[in-house]
């Protein structure tokens, strides 16, 4: 069990906890995660407080394969007027700011966010370690290789595993000495990974167990889901929530989910057992 202090408010993993993705992006690549108005964003935080989400997490740019990257600049267009607006109208909620941009972490938890969700795990942005670690607040951190432009072209491992273990070896010790005190690993399921890849990492996940960190999977309806089965993002939920079930049962703390009944389901279920 864990406990994540989000400024000033304790998150404990007693049972694991469920991330709701809202994106208020253009070109998301599940259209169903689109909500570019403060209504339709608002609309869709009260329908998954309601279903039971944890966390609300905010991002202002696709990370899909090849997506095209945006400016902070724009990326705070996108996200901060939203972040206030869920903080006034859902003042309990817990956000996260899903960046990779220190600036946009810095003024997005000043608007009200309390979690930091960076894919990059600080690659892209050199300052978003020390960011992070003068904001106090938990800290996402993801294997990636590349960009998001160009991940898919450093999908090569000897051992998939090994390797996001090790890289997650040394990426704690950054943080510690970045000052970053809450810190939650993502391993990054189809970030600079094939489905080959992702299903080995998933079956293996307890072993990312040994870093004692809080554990977070994103599968939700990504292509290892729909291009296996040979369907759509639109009907990959049945799939989704059979492969969180299986990170649930391997470990999995928080799952990051555009389905968020679903998945509170799904840890019910699990924690029976």
């Amino acid at each position: 069990m864990y406990t994540l202090n989000c400024k000033g408010r304790l998150l404990v993993t007693e049972k694991p906890l469920v991330m709701g993705i809202i994106n208020t992006t253009p070109d998301s690549f599940y259209e169903g995660s689109r909500f570019m108005g403060e209504s339709g964003i608002l609309k869709q935080a009260e329908h998954m407080l309601q279903a039971g989400a944890d966390i609300l997490d905010i991002g202002g740019q696709s990370t899909r394969p090849n997506s095209t990257q945006v400016t902070p600049d724009e990326e705070l267009q996108r996200v901060i007027g939203a972040i206030e607006s869920l903080r006034f109208n859902f003042p309990e909620a817990v956000v996260s700011i899903d960046t990779y941009y220190a600036r946009v972490a810095a003024e997005a938890v000043a608007a009200g966010a309390s979690i930091v969700n960076d894919i990059s795990a600080g690659t892209i942005d050199p300052l978003m370690l020390s960011t992070t670690g003068r904001l106090q607040v938990p800290y996402v951190c993801t294997h990636m290789k590349g960009t998001p432009a160009t991940m898919q072209q450093h999908a090569t491992y000897d051992n998939v595993t090994r390797e996001v273990l090790d890289f997650f070896i040394q990426k704690i010790a950054e943080c510690h000495a970045a000052g970053i005190t809450d810190m939650i690993i993502d391993p990054g399921f189809g970030f600079a990974k094939t489905p080959a890849h992702n299903f080995t990492l998933l079956k293996n996940l307890a072993a990312l167990k040994m870093l004692d960190k809080p554990i977070l999977i994103g599968l939700s309806r990504k292509s290892t889901i729909y291009k296996t089965l040979g369907i759509t993002a639109e009907e990959a939920l049945n799939g989704t929530t059979v492969l969180n079930t299986v990170g649930l049962l391997h470990g999995a703390n928080i799952i990051r989910v555009h389905d968020v009944k679903e998945a509170k389901e799904a840890i019910e279920l699990v924690c029976c057992l």
